[in-house]
């Protein structure tokens, strides 16, 4: 036999030798897994929702509990038609580095769940060897021999009782959360990018503000200047006007300093080194305003949109397979063990008929005593699944906490920005008389003083509320799980994922 011939002859004993396996291991399948249609562990069932009907928090105007649905939620940044922060959350989807570092771990769950899917299967290895050995001439064996031999082992363990299609199904569970941990980074990452954007427009408002105070502040230094020359006012009105005009000069720095550090922070979260997005916000811009209703849907809707509440049910669906992949650990384990090669003491005869070997049967073993390890871990399982279902009842209830607060920040300070409008519009109207009565000798410059004070002080609270309320918006969207696409399959949403490597 030549060495093609060997070959050919090996593949055909090695084909007959699967084959032989595998009907073994259906007999073996039928025989003993008549039980094991059911795989042993609980079974997982989905807790029953406890979401009110309504929120309890009223609805101011602009809020309606009507269905949630579209670009609406999942792309909410689009009401504001600010083009910037839509390319600015465009970019931190295609390139933050902690959504990076969450779809890589969506990969590395659905690799794991490979490696669990894996042990439904035979596996088979290959071997060969040689060796040279010389025995002990004192003994009166001291011949040198040789040894040829090379060959296929296989095993396939036939899952009676379901231990690999639990842990199977702990994989596909796993792979939910990771996905869902995956959306949880989309909602906070675009939440985060529009409230440092908003950051960003609100200080430069305040700037501004500032900034036209001031203005108002030297005029009104001059001119107390010029009437103390005159011998109209004293010093402690002209003292008193310059050290209001270096207070407000005094909030110019902290100011720059917050929008700086709002600026950093949006580079980063568009994966950017800091200063990178400077050039793209040195024109300053409104405040993005928000729509004049909003829809907020009901509890329930909630609770199906949140990331964090469904990746704490897929977490506990995962746990429940696992008290059965520690349960299968009491039955005994059915294993099919083969092997098929060749052996021989002559590298020439090695690939001859007469040099064939081969071994098949089933195996079982089952451990008897363990002192109580298997149940101890049945039990260790069983407590890890309770703390996912305590861990994912606190979600719901932080998720409707969430929400209803958000619901009152968001009306209540409409509330204070209408209040605000009519304080700043009263004190503008009280600065200029303040002015022309001061100008006129009619009241002393305490009263102008106060009145410049209230005016920027209304005018920079007005600015601060503009960005709180969209602030509140945004934070109230963040709350409702918008930000990413419910898929209709456990697949990720293509227009969600990153260009760099899809998971």
């Amino acid at each position: 036999m030549d060495m093609g011939q060997a070959w050919c002859w090996l593949h055909k004993k090695t084909k007959a030798f699967l084959w032989t396996t595998v009907v073994e291991t259906l007999t073996v399948a039928v025989v003993f897994g008549l039980a094991g249609c059911t795989a042993v562990g609980p079974d997982y069932e989905e807790p029953a929702s406890s979401a009110p009907g309504a929120w309890h928090t009223e609805l101011s105007p602009g809020l309606a509990a009507t269905a949630l649905g579209g670009k609406e939620l999942t792309e909410w940044w689009a009401i504001s038609n600010d083009p910037l922060l839509t390319d600015l959350i465009a970019q931190a989807v295609s390139t933050n580095l902690d959504l990076r570092q969450a779809q890589a771990k969506v990969r590395e769950a659905r690799a794991r769940r490979g490696i669990s899917q894996a042990g439904q299967f035979p596996s088979i290895d290959a071997s060969g060897s040689t060796s040279r050995s010389k025995g002990s001439e004192s003994t009166g064996g001291g011949a040198t021999r040789n040894a040829f031999a090379m060959g296929f082992d296989a095993g396939w363990e036939v899952d009676i009782f379901g231990g690999v299609r639990r842990a199977v199904e702990a994989a596909d569970a796993d792979i939910g959360a990771s996905q869902e941990a995956l959306h949880g980074v989309l909602v906070t990452l675009t939440a985060e990018v529009a409230l440092n954007y908003l950051d960003t427009r609100t200080l430069q408002a305040r700037l501004a503000v500032a900034e036209a105070n001031l203005a108002l502040q030297q005029q009104t230094l001059e001119l107390t200047e010029a009437r103390f020359q005159a011998g109209l006012v004293n010093e402690l009105a002209l003292q008193q006007a310059r050290y209001n005009l270096e207070n407000s000069r005094a909030q110019i720095p902290g100011l720059r300093s917050s929008l700086e550090g709002a600026k950093n922070r949006l580079a980063v979260l568009t994966g950017r080194i800091p200063g990178s997005v400077h050039e793209l916000l040195a024109q300053t811009a409104a405040i993005p305003s928000v729509p004049l209703m909003v829809a907020v849907g009901i509890p329930a809707e909630t609770l199906r949109q949140r990331p964090d509440i469904r990746r704490a049910e897929r977490q506990l669906a995962a746990q429940t397979a696992r008290i059965g992949v520690a349960s299968a650990d009491l039955y005994p384990k059915f294993r099919l063990l083969g092997s098929i090669g060749l052996e021989s003491l002559k590298s020439a005869e090695l690939f001859k008929a007469a040099s064939e070997t081969w071994r098949l049967g089933p195996s079982v073993s089952w451990n008897i005593f363990d002192a109580g390890a298997i149940r101890q871990n049945i039990e260790v399982q069983s407590a890890i699944q309770e703390q996912y279902l305590f861990a994912y009842e606190a979600a719901v209830l932080a998720a409707l906490e969430e929400v209803e607060n958000g619901l009152t920040a968001y009306g209540e300070e409409q509330l204070r920005r209408a209040r605000l409008v009519a304080a700043v519009a009263a004190a503008r109207q009280a600065h200029g008389l303040a002015i022309n009565q001061y100008e006129a000798g009619l009241v002393d410059f305490t009263t102008v003083l106060e009145a410049q004070r209230s005016l920027l002080s209304f005018e920079d609270q007005l600015v601060s509320s503009d960005g709180t309320v969209t602030a509140n918006l945004i934070r109230l969207y963040k709350a409702l799980g918008g930000g990413w696409v419910v898929p209709e399959t456990p697949e990720l949403p293509e227009k969600r994922m990153i260009d760099h490597e899809q998971p």
